[in-house]
């Protein structure tokens, strides 16, 4: 069966935090979600409420020509194994998109301020929701060592370089 294709449009804009995209030291930066002015307040109605939000956003800054279907070593780094394109969470991914976490500071209108969102300013949200620990993972997590290895400084802030 043929994949099926469909248009899916931003429901919001991410307007400041980091200005490049990193592999490391995304932690402590301030951000705004910005939501269009096409969906009425009402939709953020009690969202106020969560202390973290489900954020699925587009690499903007990614092209076609960045999409690698095949196995690599993450970062480029021989000391951890070669794993295909759907184990890594990067730009390189099919449809180029990412689903963060990140920690609800304050509401403002149609402004979600936000902490820990590893996505850059201006890049478009596709989806947004509460973060419900009840839909999270039922069971033990488990992972080899190597991102923990890899991810190790990925929630510093830029000033624990």
């Amino acid at each position: 069966m043929p994949a099926k294709s469909f248009e899916i449009h931003s429901i919001a804009t991410v307007v400041g935090g980091h200005t490049t995209p990193a592999d490391d030291y995304q932690g402590g930066i301030e951000a705004i979600i910005r939501l269009h002015p096409q969906y009425p307040l009402e939709t953020l109605q009690g969202i106020e409420e969560f202390s973290h939000l489900t954020v699925v956003w587009h690499f903007h800054r990614a092209t076609p020509d960045d999409v690698a279907l095949h196995a690599r070593s993450p970062r480029g780094d021989a000391r951890w194994p070669a794993t295909g394109t759907f184990v890594h969470r990067n730009h390189r991914r099919p449809n180029q998109l990412a689903l963060s976490f990140p920690r609800l500071l304050r509401v403002k209108g149609r402004d979600l301020h936000v902490t820990d969102l590893d996505a850059i300013d201006g890049t478009p949200v596709v989806d947004l929701a509460p973060y419900f620990p009840q839909m999270g993972p039922r069971s033990t997590v488990t992972t080899p060592d190597w991102p923990a290895e890899m991810l190790h400084h990925y929630w510093d802030t830029p000033t624990q370089r």
